[in-house]
């Protein structure tokens, strides 16, 4: 029992380290009512520039949550600017990822993009199909509910070896686990995005990054590629279906934000 115990500890203390140290930074969203009102009004009133202008006054000042991207993301499609629009859809729905509204938005906008990218999906995140619907603080949560009853059901089995205890442990055993590992799948997945969303009306993607170079093919805003590096002000992005090729950086801007 006891060499089970100690690895076991070391990876929860490692989880909860990594998964503490990647929402640090990430203040609630208090204070700048007034900000946030006059944005609301400004959209109720049909000024959507204005409602734009407020909205990412607080994302820069660090006040951002799921409704402002959502709210920001609404104002930008009404001005048709599809592009914005899904970026902070996307950014939305990381944070708010069961909010019927925008999920719908969402789909909504999706729909007016003219370039059919298909999405992929690794083993991984179809195996953890749930992730998707649930916030980085959900997960979390989630684990250290179950680690605290893990621990105290394998404290309880070193006094009381019952065959209740026993299966308890199992049980819990098995739910600790998967937890963990979501913890640690939903961590990556933030850590590591590269998602990057064509906010031009359309983009040439070439075969170097230089003007000069062959087009090899065009994308239209709204499309969601993924990143692999840059250069120079350059982009190489790549498609699901394994296109690859250089855009202008500013033609494009990443999902993860900060």
């Amino acid at each position: 029992m006891k060499r089970f115990i100690w690895p076991a500890a070391a990876i929860t203390g490692i989880l909860l380290m990594v998964f503490l140290r990647a929402l640090a930074g990430q203040g609630p969203a208090n204070g700048w009512e007034e900000t946030l009102f006059k944005a609301n009004q400004a959209y109720k009133e049909r000024h959507f520039e204005a409602a734009i202008d407020g909205y990412e006054q607080m994302i820069r000042s660090g006040h951002a949550n799921g409704h402002i991207y959502y709210n920001l993301g609404n104002a930008y499609f009404k001005e048709d600017r599809l592009g914005h629009a899904i970026l902070n859809y996307e950014r939305a729905i990381l944070l708010i990822p069961r909010d019927a509204d925008l999920n719908f938005n969402l789909r909504h906008a999706r729909d007016q993009i003219k370039d059919d990218i298909p999405e992929s999906k690794d083993f991984m995140s179809t195996t953890f199909f749930w992730l998707d619907s649930l916030r980085p603080g959900e997960v979390f949560w989630a684990f250290g509910i179950l680690n605290s009853l893990f621990w105290l059901t394998l404290i309880l089995r070193l006094f009381y070896r019952s065959d209740g205890t026993y299966y308890l442990f199992i049980i819990l055993l098995i739910f600790w686990l998967i937890t963990g590992i979501s913890l640690g799948l939903k961590w990556y997945e933030i850590e590591t995005d590269t998602r990057v969303v064509i906010i031009d009306k359309e983009v040439s993607a070439l075969a170097g990054p230089d003007i000069k170079d062959t087009v090899l093919f065009k994308l239209h805003e709204g499309a969601v590629v993924n990143q692999e590096r840059s250069e120079d002000g350059w982009f190489l992005i790549n498609l699901p279906d394994e296109k690859r090729g250089w855009v202008k950086a500013g033609s494009v801007e990443s999902i993860k934000h900060g």
